[in-house]
């Protein structure tokens, strides 16, 4: 308990001590966790609103026009059985032409059709829309579906989008926290430079290492965990502010994730995050100090 006491002594002491560098430190900290934040509250949308949309992509099934409408609705357990398959809803011949007709403006021209010039059909949705050409394959093969459209184009753009910004996301989160490392080291070492006297001297009287990096490690950890919590608060007023302006203008359509569903997942990140490097940081201020 003594030496857990003088490490927490010894760290809050260095950053009073070094006031401009422990400023400087948690700066650094913050701007990076907010930017990281930022970035990361992007991607988690757009994935949220592509997930939205490829919830709405569907494969239509018509179903041969010499069955009829009881016939077609037997159809419904064999489609639900293909693997893939989340839903269906079946569309009667009368449902699909009061559908199309409504797309269309009011003519007289129209105004004889008769629904049996249509198919009944379902909509079928699926579970993963990376795999909808298989999906589309055995959908054909059950007897009684007579041709399947499938938007496999939009399918696939919509993969390739959420896999580049997952892709895109991971590498600039894993660049600023490799930056921040280094330019927290880079500011701990200065604070490390100004004690190394006191470090040869500790040394040379039989000092282990875990000794000498306590005071660094726990200032450190303070250090990281004041940028943790500065930047997510910061992040939190941001991201309301943002979503605000949002709601008000004219893509208020878009399916925003609401910040209480981020919040704690956001403030675990940024305290880990901050340790994390906090932690590492210091360790590495303090590595050539440890060589004498």
């Amino acid at each position: 308990m003594n030496r857990i006491g003088y490490y927490i002594r010894e760290g809050v002491d260095s950053i009073f001590n070094h006031g401009l560098i422990s400023f400087a430190t948690i700066c650094v900290i913050l701007a990076c966790l907010l930017i990281m934040g930022s970035f990361a509250s992007v991607a988690l949308n757009v994935n949220h609103i592509i997930g939205t949309l490829e919830d709405q992509v569907s494969i239509l099934c018509f179903v041969d026009d010499k069955w009829s409408e009881t016939e077609a609705r037997s159809l419904e357990k064999q489609l639900l059985a293909v693997d893939n398959v989340s839903s269906v809803t079946f569309v009667t011949r009368t449902q699909a032409l009061e559908e199309y007709l409504g797309q269309l403006e009011e003519s007289p021209l129209f105004e004889e059709v008769e629904p049996t010039i249509l198919r009944d059909r379902y909509l079928v949705y699926l579970k993963d829309i990376s795999i909808m050409a298989g999906t589309q394959a055995r959908l054909k093969d059950i007897p009684g579906i007579a041709r399947v459209n499938a938007h496999l184009g939009i399918a696939q753009g919509m993969v390739s989008m959420r896999r580049i910004v997952n892709v895109v996301s991971v590498v600039m989160i894993l660049l600023l926290m490799a930056v921040s490392t280094f330019i927290m080291a880079n500011t701990l070492r200065l604070a490390a430079f100004t004690r190394r006297n006191e470090v040869a001297i500790v040394r040379m009287i039989g000092a282990t290492n875990s000794f000498i990096r306590g005071p660094f490690n726990v200032e450190g950890m303070i250090l990281g965990l004041t940028g943790s919590l500065i930047a997510y608060l910061a992040q939190w007023l941001l991201y309301i502010a943002i979503t605000g302006r949002i709601a008000g203008s004219s893509i208020s359509f878009l399916d925003i994730i609401p910040f209480a569903e981020l919040a704690l997942p956001l403030l675990a990140c940024f305290l880990v995050i901050g340790l994390l490097v906090a932690i590492f940081g210091s360790r590495i201020a303090i590595r050539n100090y440890m060589r004498i």
